[in-house]
């Protein structure tokens, strides 16, 4: 029992350690840190987590480089081995017990945020944790990749490091957002590229290997910020939303994690009137159809993912009613939202992640169908179009699909899984047109010896035009609907209440990784 003398010396030997872990014990690696207009780690996750919901794990691990340090400089600055991990509850007041992940982060101020040994065997812990109790997982992955210096474990290549193998078993069983800032490269990069989705920051380079492996290879000096810049990554699909900075990237993480944690209250419906009027009555006429997403889901429920890849196709996360759902759409003011290799990845990637985790799909449909061409098919556009097809009809989520104007063709079909039949629902707008080709080169092609016998260009192309336009009244959603290829052809303003009434229909489906993996592209 306490003898009432005040603090135990052992008591006082561990709080005066655990002292040494936090950011105040190293002010200058802070400042420099905040100097550069960063957060520290901590400040990161603090930011993330639930107040008080934070149980970290191997808080107190230190560079294993005693051969060449000493174990007090160590202890001072080297803590956690530069890398914070455990269990909290995020998004608590709205998820309640669902509200329980895992974290981790990098510290960029203990040794550029490299990967040491014991912060690969913290790692290794906390991996097959998050597969025991299945946790979402949120990794600030910013730092520089394997750490050479450790000199306390013998070492031929590091090559049995498990870490990675267990992180990329993760994928499909539970949710897994990186954040990167700064410079993220080799294992970091990793460990972000495994992840299922990656928020970065402006100022990111994102790299395989940074600029001493680049130039060990005989690739010449490259500045580490012209690694991987946000321009590249962006542009090529490897990251998933770009934001200002780590505060703003934390709360997005907060809010993308909240779309695979559940169903919350429903939001509030946008005016759905306004749909009548978001298809240009010129039939060639682009438009955005971001807006057509905003209008149907509760506003101020969706994020757009890789936009600045593909942007012939959408995709974004959302609620309606609450439930959370996946979109994709085609984009008419890029390539008139034809489907190409990018776009086909683009979305089978999305749906994959969807079907995973639980979410609904709805597709909005608007496309002349897969890009043609030379130029197209030296993209390897067979394979990556048929991916994904076949990722349509591998869904086992519920899938609803809008043909807002047109669908014509396989690619059309792609975006329905891969039959106007395949959804649990198929509804078209009044605008819709539908054909199993463009309608025009149909006409080209079935009448092809009829035009070809008329000599007179002008008189052949009028011919083009009357016989394409009687194939336009043809192709109408009605006349489909009346031999039921479409389900119904419906007022624009009704769509979000038969979208919900559907997935009410087809009952929750909190799937929770019983899939399969997430294709990491």
């Amino acid at each position: 029992m306490p003898d009432g003398g005040g603090e135990r010396d052992d008591l006082a030997e561990l709080l005066a350690r655990r002292a040494l872990t936090e950011d105040a014990a190293r002010a200058d690696a802070v400042d420099r840190r905040h100097a550069g207009g960063g957060r520290t780690a901590r400040e990161n996750v603090a930011d993330l987590v639930d107040p008080g919901s934070f149980v970290e794990y191997g808080r107190f691990a230190i560079a294993a480089q005693r051969g060449r340090r000493e174990v007090d400089d160590l202890i001072a600055r080297t803590p956690a081995d530069g890398l914070i991990g455990g269990t909290a509850r995020i998004n608590g007041e709205l998820f309640g017990e669902r509200a329980a992940c895992a974290v981790l982060s990098y510290d960029y101020t203990v040794m550029a945020g490299t990967q040491g040994a014991l912060g690969h065997r913290k790692k290794d812990r906390l991996f097959e944790l998050i597969e025991r109790m299945r946790l979402p997982t949120v990794f600030y992955a910013e730092g520089g990749g394997g750490r050479p210096g450790d000199t306390d474990y013998p070492v031929v290549s590091a090559l049995d490091t498990r870490a990675f193998a267990l992180w990329a078993k993760l994928s499909g069983l539970v949710p897994r957002i990186a954040v990167v800032a700064g410079r993220c490269f080799a294992g970091n990069a990793v460990i972000a590229g495994c992840s299922d989705l990656i928020v970065a920051t402006e100022n990111v380079s994102l790299g395989m290997g940074g600029p001493a492996m680049i130039e060990g290879g005989g690739l010449g000096k490259v500045d580490p910020d012209e690694v991987g810049p946000i321009a590249m990554q962006a542009g090529n699909g490897v990251v998933d939303v770009v934001v200002a900075d780590e505060a703003e990237a934390t709360a997005l993480t907060k809010r993308l994690l909240g779309y695979f944690q559940g169903a919350t209250p429903p939001g509030v419906a946008p005016d759905q009137a306004c749909l009548r009027e978001a298809i240009p009555a010129r039939a060639r006429r682009a438009y955005d159809v971001r807006p057509v997403v905003e209008t149907l889901a509760d506003e101020g429920s969706v994020t757009f993912l890789r936009e600045r890849f593909a942007p012939e196709l959408v995709t974004a996360l959302a609620r309606i009613e609450g439930r959370p759902v996946g979109f994709v759409a085609n984009d008419s003011r890029h390539v008139a939202g034809a489907i190409t290799s990018d776009a086909s990845d683009k979305a089978a990637r999305f749906l994959q992640l969807c079907d995973n985790f639980g979410l609904p799909v709805v597709s909005l449909v608007d496309t002349p169908g897969f890009m043609v061409g030379p130029e197209a098919e030296a993209t390897g556009l067979v394979r990556h179009a048929s991916r994904l097809l076949v990722a349509g009809a591998a869904l086992r989520v519920p899938l609803v699909a809008v043909i807002l104007r047109r669908g014509y063709g396989l690619g059309a079909q792609a975006m329905v899984g891969g039959s106007l039949h395949e959804p649990l629902l198929t509804v078209a707008w009044p605008s819709a047109h539908l054909g199993p080709m463009g309608l025009e080169g149909a006409v080209r092609l079935a009448l092809r010896k009829e035009l070809e016998a008329i000599a007179d260009e002008a008189e052949r192309e009028q011919r083009v035009r009357d016989l394409t336009a009687a194939a336009e009244e043809n192709a109408k959603a009605l006349n489909a609907a009346a031999l039921f290829e479409l389900d119904d052809v419906i007022d624009p303003a009704e769509t979000r209440a038969l979208i919900a009434a559907t997935l009410a229909a087809a009952g929750p489906d909190d799937a929770r990784g019983a899939r399969g993996f997430v294709d990491t592209w």
